[in-house]
């Protein structure tokens, strides 16, 4: 794949350093395909809402994440307008959607009432 996005070094490091951690891998894996709420993270990654938040704050202050407020939650998607998008969606690619981490994760997939 050739990427049209070329960057300086450490806007490059930056990126990969943020996807470096496994959890910031799946919760962009995860909203490559679709919007995601803060609470379907914590239910599908068992962990706390400050941990789920402070990942998604990293990501969003680079500009990987768009923010939709609904009400008091908030819902994630792959941000259309971030530089980087053509590099970190061909590592996502590199995801095995087999992958028995991503499965488990996409197995406690449901939808939830966040209004």
């Amino acid at each position: 794949m050739h990427l049209r996005w070329k960057s300086d070094v450490k806007s490059t490091t930056t990126c990969l350093k943020l996807l470096s951690d496994p959890t910031r891998l799946m919760i962009l894996k995860l909203v490559k395909e679709q919007a995601y709420c803060v609470c379907q993270f914590v239910e599908m990654f068992d962990t706390s809402q400050p941990a789920i938040s402070q990942h998604l704050r990293k990501l969003k202050n680079t500009g990987m994440l768009h923010e939709e407020k609904r009400g008091q939650w908030r819902f994630f998607s792959i941000s259309d307008e971030f530089d980087g998008k053509d590099l970190v969606l061909s590592i996502l690619d590199q995801v095995d959607e087999n992958d028995p981490v991503f499965q488990t994760i996409k197995k406690k997939d449901c939808p939830v009432d966040c209004n």
